[in-house]
């Protein structure tokens, strides 16, 4: 670990240092956009505007987004939407989105709770996941924590610990929960219901729907899978690790950066961000508000990013993909077997994308393999062409196509009244 013991301290350092020159930036784009400022109306002004924010942005620290869902449509009246805060730990929060029905719906609709990944991102990502579950469902999202934001005195969080939070937001958000799984949480959502329906648990939830993750890595396995499977868990222990500089409320805890986890996002697309950078200068100059719009919507998500704890990282890089402990049924939740042959009641949807390249297809389809002893009938699959790991969950076939097999699969599990359209849940 000592090799990335100042990584941290140089990253902060660098981006202190930037500061004045980020100040002038700002100040040269106020002076040049100034109508009084003869210059501002010329080619030159708008390509140096365009100039100072292009370095503005690539020099400033991203801040933890907002959902900003203030609104949904339920049956054709818009309903007023609000943010609460229903359950909390030093590591997570989950949020729930209140509906401020005038007539509430005759119907019932069903509890969701959206298990958002701890994988660099914040749970905004899921933003558009969570926007289209809204019209029909009573919506909860996990709220992970920053954990340089998160004390050591709060202790450690690893594998088991987040396993321990999901069976504790089951119980608290019971009975009659259906659960959505993004990605990473696949693996200790499956493991959590798997410990509770040994445990004969009252608080397994309903239905899981796995999204895009990876229970078993070895089919069709990607090239971040690869990877971590030739250089396993020591390698990464020495070389994405650091410790959070003292100038954070988690000042010394042992993480994975998240500059480190945003740097091999990035990396594994460079050629389309650097053209989407290029095109962003070019419409600022040209004017196009749009489109820089656009651009500057999604950049401030996708470059806002989060520390994790080294123990969570770790475990999780070793148990799911180097050693694939889970579907090998070697994986263990503090020292007692997590098996998923115990799982009997809680419905499963697996959903996949055709061009994943993050989890390859097959890897969450695993997840009814390994439940023999759940029925048939509580079983379905979905395979969505042409949609890669981001369209999985988010996107406009995410909105027209995924969301409503969801929603189709967790009335049906719930007892509830098919829809005016159903869909064929088993692809």
């Amino acid at each position: 670990m000592a090799r990335m013991d100042l990584a941290y301290t140089a990253f902060e350092g660098i981006r202190y240092m930037m500061a004045p020159a980020r100040m002038a930036a700002d100040m040269a784009w106020f002076g040049l956009q100034n109508p009084a400022n003869p210059l501002s109306y010329s080619p030159y002004a708008r390509s140096m505007v365009a100039g100072c924010e292009m370095f503005e942005r690539a020099t400033r620290r991203y801040g933890k987004p907002a959902f900003g869902l203030s609104e949904t449509v339920v049956d054709g009246v818009a309903v007023r939407v609000t943010e609460r805060v229903v359950w909390e730990r030093p590591f997570c929060r989950v949020i729930a989105f209140e509906r401020a029905f005038a007539n509430p719906p005759a119907e019932p609709q069903p509890k969701l709770l959206v298990v958002a990944p701890m994988s660099g991102h914040y749970a905004t990502l899921l933003r558009g996941t969570v926007e289209a579950m809204l019209p029909n469902h009573d919506v909860f999202i996990t709220d992970w924590s920053d954990a340089r934001m998160v004390p050591l005195l709060a202790g450690r969080f690893d594998l088991d610990s987040y396993i321990d939070y999901c069976k504790a937001i089951f119980a608290a958000l019971g009975p009659d929960l259906h659960v959505m799984a993004v990605c990473q949480p696949a693996v200790p959502v499956l493991a959590a219901v798997a410990v509770m329906e040994a445990a004969g648990d009252p608080g397994v939830p309903v239905s899981m729907t796995l999204m895009g993750g990876p229970i078993d890595t070895r089919r069709s396995p990607t090239a971040v899978n690869c990877m971590a499977q030739e250089r396993g868990q020591a390698w990464f222990e020495s070389n994405t690790i650091s410790y959070v500089p003292p100038i954070h409320p988690g000042a010394f805890r042992a993480v994975y950066p998240g500059f480190l986890q945003l740097a091999g996002f990035m990396a594994m697309n460079l050629d389309r961000h650097r053209d989407a950078h290029s095109d962003m200068f070019d419409h600022l100059v040209k004017g196009d508000g749009d489109s820089a719009e656009k651009h500057r919507a999604f950049y401030d998500e996708y470059l806002a990013v989060m520390d994790l704890t080294a123990e969570f990282y770790l475990q999780t890089v070793e148990t799911v993909f180097v050693n694939h402990d889970l579907p090998k049924g070697t994986m263990r939740h503090h020292s007692v077997p997590v098996d998923l042959t115990a799982i009997r009641s809680c419905a499963i949807l697996a959903v996949e994308g055709e061009n994943d390249d993050i989890s390859g297809v097959g890897q969450t389809l695993a997840a009814l393999d390994l439940t023999p002893n759940l029925a048939a009938e509580r079983k379905a699959y979905h395979l969505q062409p042409g949609v890669g790991h981001y369209g999985v969950f988010n996107g406009s076939r995410y909105r027209t196509v995924i969301a409503p097999r969801i929603a189709a699969f967790v009335r049906e599990m719930q007892g509830l009244p098919a829809a005016e359209r159903p869909l064929r849940l088993a692809s």
